[in-house]
């Protein structure tokens, strides 16, 4: 122990005392950023990325090509534009956060989805207002390829510096104070996060058992007090569980004379209730345990985008789904389109349309998933089911309402009732609208669920989307999905 905190421990006769605590040396440098402006750091060095890779990119064209159509000033607009588009996507998603700019491939997903997005927003809009020949095609393909590559290589910028700051403690901050009522055994590691992430440990202080008189707590209050005035202190930070709130609300308030936060970190069984949203009833707030269902402004959002994305996926697949309407009729026998019934909103039954991929047609109480190498599928099939081509038909479930875009992906009722007697909860699925694709979906979860273990992670998933639901995270699901489907995990 330091000085400190042997006068401390001295001072409260054993009954709490000071844990000991190691400041930084003075020769360590760091750097000049907080780990909090981290996200704001990123997203700024963003689009200073993407302006350059547009001036860039339109210089590089000018230099190879020898013309002059590709303007510098166009090229600015159009960065600025892509810019703002690109970054809010990203943002939108969280991308910039610190423990989302730690995971690489995310990102590599994030940002080339969101770039092609892009692209894809604003080609259709020079399209649409016909200024195509006001921009030069040359200089935009460039620019896409140049600020992709630019992007990424900043995430693996990034990714590097962010880990050389945690690792070796490089990140600036404050001085706090640290209070917990943990066992040494029972450490949750909240010291050790906090000097990773740039603050210095001024103070480690324990907190009495539960129990204790209130004039042990007060004389803890006091010596934090006074220890706090010693140093330049940022904040106080109080690690307890919750159930020891009526106890800790005294000692919090006696620490009102400093004149900086006090934050509270819940630990234990009850902590988990503080990662619930809230409610305001009246002159109380209640925790929300369980989502109910939408609100209408929320259905009417929600239908909006099934409307909007469903109408324009048709409009623009209808060639390939003509296609391979025509190729499946020359190929086997039997309907184009098939149809099964499937377990919807509030568990009502609803007739889901799939392009034909087998040679049967099973609608019944006894249905067999379909698996690697099934002698069922045809061999146009494979290819569908294989690129989830088969499952484009429910954009017509989409727009009659009986699915939407984003959602649990919907069971035959064969299955679905066997499900529902294996794992609990299962029928908490139906409290919205199964869709044409999910957050299970693109974390791999697709095909067949031969084990209890698969249905119940898939429920896992399902479950979490319904409780966390937003337009946002609808959207990243919808920008995920392609490249899900390009992988085709577990797609038979």
């Amino acid at each position: 122990m330091n000085f400190i905190s042997r006068n401390i421990a001295a001072d409260v006769d054993g009954e709490f005392a000071a844990r000991s605590f190691s400041p930084p040396l003075k020769s360590e440098r760091k750097w000049p950023i907080r780990y909090r402006s981290i996200e704001l750091f990123a997203t700024c060095s963003d689009v200073a990325i993407i302006l350059i890779a547009g001036i860039l990119s339109t210089l590089l064209y000018r230099l190879y090509s020898g013309s002059t159509a590709a303007d510098v000033s166009k090229a600015v607009g159009s960065a600025i534009v892509v810019s703002a588009l690109c970054v809010s996507l990203l943002k939108m998603r969280g991308m910039y956060r610190p423990p989302e700019l730690l995971a690489f491939r995310r990102q590599v997903h994030a940002v080339c989805l969101s770039w092609m997005f892009v692209f894809v927003l604003l080609s259709a809009a020079v399209g649409v207002f016909n200024i195509g020949a006001e921009l030069s095609r040359g200089a935009g393909v460039a620019f896409a390829v140049v600020g992709l590559a630019m992007l990424i290589g900043h995430r693996v910028v990034m990714r590097a510096l962010l880990s050389k700051g945690l690792n070796d403690r490089k990140f600036s901050g404050g001085n706090v104070v640290l209070i917990t009522d943990q066992a040494r055994s029972q450490d949750t590691g909240l010291a050790e996060a906090l000097t990773a992430l740039g603050f210095r440990l001024a103070g480690h202080f324990s907190l009495p058992r539960p129990g204790a008189s209130s004039s042990y707590r007060r004389r803890l209050s006091g010596l934090v007090v006074r220890h706090a005035r010693g140093f330049d202190i940022e904040q106080i930070i109080v690690e307890a569980d919750p159930n020891r709130w009526c106890e800790l609300r005294e000692f919090v308030a006696e620490l009102r004379v400093l004149p900086f936060p006090v934050v509270f970190v819940p630990v234990g069984a009850a902590s988990e209730m503080f990662a619930r949203p809230t409610r305001d009833l009246g002159s109380t707030i209640g925790v929300e345990v369980q989502r109910g269902p939408l609100t209408p402004i929320e259905c009417a959002a929600k239908r909006s985008i099934d409307l909007i994305g469903a109408g324009i996926c048709l409009i623009m697949l209808a060639p390939l789904l003509a296609l391979v309407a025509i190729i499946i009729k020359l190929d086997s026998p039997g309907p184009v389109l098939f149809r099964q019934q499937r377990c919807g909103f509030n568990g009502r039954s609803f007739a889901i349309y799939k392009f034909r991929t087998m040679r049967v047609l099973e609608n019944g109480p006894s249905i067999t998933q379909a698996g690697p190498a099934d002698s069922r599928v045809t061999r146009l099939g494979k290819w569908l089911r294989r690129t989830s081509i088969d499952e484009l038909p429910q954009l017509l479930n989409v727009l009659e309402g009986s699915m939407s875009l984003i959602g649990p992906r919907p069971h035959a009722m064969a299955h679905d009732s066997q499900f529902d007697e294996a794992v609990q909860h299962y029928a908490f699925r139906r409290r919205v609208k199964p869709g044409l694709t999910g957050w299970a979906q693109i974390h791999g979860c697709r095909g067949p669920t031969p084990t209890r273990t698969l249905i119940e992670q898939r429920v896992e998933f399902d479950l979490w989307y319904i409780d966390n639901w937003s337009l946002r995270l609808d959207l990243a699901i919808l920008l995920r999905t392609p490249m899900e489907v390009l992988r085709a995990r577990n797609a038979f």
